[in-house]
This record gives C-alpha cells, sequence and structure tokens, in this order.
C-alpha cells in the first residue's frame, strides 16, 4: 500500500468519528513492514476524555497489542496536522514517519503553530510528510463543522 491508501483508511477511520458526533479525525499506525498495526478516531467528545485524539488512541493501541513501549520505524498516518498534546506523543512514542493530510492552522504544532519538531527541546524528530488528500479530509471537516453552525 502507498501513503494515499493508508489516508484513505484514516479517513475511513474520521468518518466513523463523524458519525458519533466527534471531530472527524483519523488514524492509522503502520509498521515498517506495511502490516496495519492500529487505527482509531476522535472519541475525546463522547469518549474517554479531552485527550482522546485519533494519534494518542491510535498509537496507545499500537503498542499496547504489540506490547512495545515505543513504535520505532512505525508511521503515523493521520487526516488533520497534529495538535501540540500529538506531536509531543509521536516523539515520545518515537514514530519515524508522520503523514498527514489537512494543515490545522488555528491548532497545529508541525507546520503551524509551535512547531513542536523544530525545538530544541525536542528529543525525537520524525519525518514529515503532509498534505496527502488534503482536500479530502478539509472536507470531512468542513461539512462536520458547517453541520454544527
Amino acid at each position: 500500500m502507498n501513503d494515499e491508501e493508508y489516508m484513505l483508511l484514516a479517513l475511513k477511520e474520521a468518518r466513523l468519528a463523524a458519525a458519533e458526533d466527534e471531530v472527524p479525525v483519523g488514524a492509522v499506525v503502520v509498521s515498517p513492514t506495511g502490516e496495519i498495526l492500529a487505527t482509531a478516531h476522535n472519541s475525546g467528545e463522547h469518549g474517554l476524555h479531552a485527550m482522546a485524539h485519533a494519534e494518542v488512541q491510535a498509537m496507545s493501541l499500537s503498542a499496547i497489542q504489540n506490547e512495545q513501549k515505543r513504535l520505532w520505524d512505525c508511521t503515523l498516518y493521520v487526516t488533520l496536522e497534529p495538535c501540540a498534546m500529538c506531536a509531543a506523543a509521536i516523539s515520545l512514542m518515537r514514530i519515524k514517519r508522520v503523514v498527514f493530510g489537512a494543515e490545522n492552522k488555528k491548532g497545529g504544532a508541525i507546520i503551524n503553530g509551535v512547531r513542536y519538531f523544530e525545538d530544541t527541546s525536542c528529543n525525537h524528530k520524525p519525518e514529515v510528510c503532509h498534505g496527502i488528500l488534503a482536500d479530502m479530509c478539509s472536507d470531512l471537516l468542513s461539512t462536520f463543522f458547517q453541520s454544527k453552525r
């Protein structure tokens, strides 16, 4: 599978979030061999807690299921640019590569906002690829928030 195919899986998760009236963000963690380790979507509004972002949930599930403290050499696909909390979690989990779709101009922390991975205090800086299926990811978010207005 390629980046677009994995992002389509993340979009599927994001649509599940929207169906649950959650902010439609989905994430997928992929092993170095291309195996899908976990998929997840936001569930902070009606689920566990405010920190239940798709990225954190997918990384946590991957680590627990594989009995690993870190996710060395794994790739994280997420439909929206991660926030500062998620960027810090990505760094702590030692994700090798982050691929995201839509930019998050207000709350993003990778190419917008605080640019967490560029800070000298960041111990692990993953490779970043952005803009994969960005229009599809953005449209899903826009449609969701328009329905709330």
